[in-house]
């Protein structure tokens, strides 16, 4: 089925923008996409330059010719560009000033605009250039933090997940094939259950396929928005101190007196290419202050909603009674000060020192390992987009009703097939998605 046409809104407008960081830097990029892109070049820099060929120009302000910088030009006539369209890049210094004056000049040129969030990928895939499960992927590329999220939205931008969709989808259209010939000839006479065997068959093999790539999902899912860690003890047994040390910058205040973290404090860390959310809590305490109380109610909701827990106690402080979970890593801190270990009705797995350094690679090690069991594969699984899970489980679903009931009328059968071949068409875009075109495009930034 081929790709329904989008209707492109303001097509006809030469679009432009900043790729690059907005703000100081030894070089920026100003692109710019659509039918009037040669003008653009024309206009600043002169003569078109050879197709994908960066040449050095002096970049003039077509309103007053006076100099805006020196710098590359790339030219990349459509449909060979990443938009489909004319494109062109300007590398300039980095300076904001420049960047203002040279987008002011971009723009004084007839039917130029600035470029709206995500225009640029979107005309790419108006244009056929990339599916939208590639797009995203790109997004997600753009926002990885990690190698771990690197490579599963690399995975993502390089295809395997519209490889997969389109794979399900041909050999749905192969079974629909079956179906829709017995009907068209049911008055023949022909013997039907050969069609429904031959049907049942490929759409055993495909749901096959479909519970492998929904393997790991949730995983995945977690994995791509980040993982939580609640660091959780009595008051002063050193988890401000802990989390201080573990990101590495000042992120709680550390004082002697109990009760000092009221609220959680949050810090992000990478942990061995994991995105980690670190969670300081509030100490676990009994106490008349209602303002401490709320936040020990909060530290334990964190602790129960966590992916793991670093459950902290010392010589004179008792571990919490949730240590016990399978979630949990018991932390014995202050080893340094030589405490006794009276009070702890059980033997800490990791002995640390926060204020040394002392046990804290281990700690990282121990915590990473943790974390990935809890992953399920997710760190090589297919699926870590909510959407594409989402038209994986109700395709399984579809063919799990067609599989289970030999009986259903081949009416039936052809709805179901047809709910996973439009399930599988919207992954990549290949029917008609409008209503979710906004809702990804809005993730890209202005000049992607």
């Amino acid at each position: 089925m081929a790709r329904t046409t989008q209707k492109t809104v303001g097509s006809r407008d030469t679009i432009h923008a900043l790729s690059t960081a907005p703000f100081r830097s030894a070089v920026a990029v100003v692109r710019v996409s659509g039918p009037a892109t040669r003008r653009v070049v024309d206009a600043l820099a002169g003569p078109l330059p050879a197709p994908r060929r960066a040449v050095l120009r002096r970049i003039v302000d077509p309103v007053d010719a006076a100099l805006i910088d020196e710098g590359l030009v790339l030219w990349m006539p459509g449909p060979a560009s990443f938009t489909g369209e004319d494109m062109a890049e300007f590398h300039v210094h980095g300076g904001m000033a420049v960047v203002a004056r040279l987008l002011s000049a971009v723009g004084s040129v007839p039917t130029c605009r600035s470029a709206e969030a995500g225009e640029f990928a979107r005309r790419a895939f108006e244009h056929g250039r990339l599916d939208l499960s590639r797009l995203e992927g790109i997004a997600d590329l753009v926002d990885a933090h990690t190698e771990a999220q690197r490579r599963m939205a690399l995975r993502l931008a390089d295809g395997a997940v519209a490889r997969e969709a389109d794979a399900i989808r041909a050999g749905v259209l192969e079974a629909m094939v079956l179906v829709e010939a017995d009907l068209d000839f049911a008055d023949e006479g022909d013997v039907t259950h050969e069609t429904i065997s031959g049907v049942v068959e490929r759409c055993s093999a495909l749901l096959a396929r479909l519970e492998a790539a929904l393997q790991g999902a949730t995983g995945a899912a977690r994995l791509r928005d980040g993982l939580t860690v609640a660091i959780t003890g009595p008051p002063n047994v050193g988890k401000s101190t802990l989390i201080n040390a573990l990101s590495r910058r000042e992120v709680a205040i550390v004082s002697p007196l109990p009760g000092t973290t009221r609220d959680s404090l949050e810090a992000w860390i990478d942990l061995d290419g994991l995105p980690v959310c670190l969670i300081d809590t509030a100490g676990l305490r009994d106490s008349d202050d209602p303002i401490e109380r709320e936040g020990i109610r909060r530290a334990r909701a964190r602790a129960e909603a966590a992916d793991a827990i670093l459950v902290l106690s010392d010589g004179d402080h008792k571990a919490e009674a949730f240590g016990e979970e399978v979630r949990a890593i018991r932390v014995r801190t202050k080893c340094d000060l030589g405490l006794p270990s009276g009070g702890d009705d059980t033997t800490p797995v990791l002995l640390i020192s926060a204020r040394s350094g002392y046990g804290l690679d281990a700690l990282r090690q121990a915590l990473a390992a943790k974390l990935r069991d809890g992953l399920a594969g997710g760190e090589t699984a297919l699926l870590s987009q909510e959407r594409h899970r989402l038209a994986f489980q109700r395709s399984a679903e579809s063919l799990r009703l067609t599989i289970s009931d030999r009986t259903r009328p081949l009416e039936v059968i052809a709805e179901d097939l047809r709910v996973v071949a439009t399930a599988m068409g919207r992954v990549t875009g290949r029917i008609d998605v409008e209503d979710i075109l906004g809702d990804i495009f809005s993730r890209f930034c202005i000049g992607k």
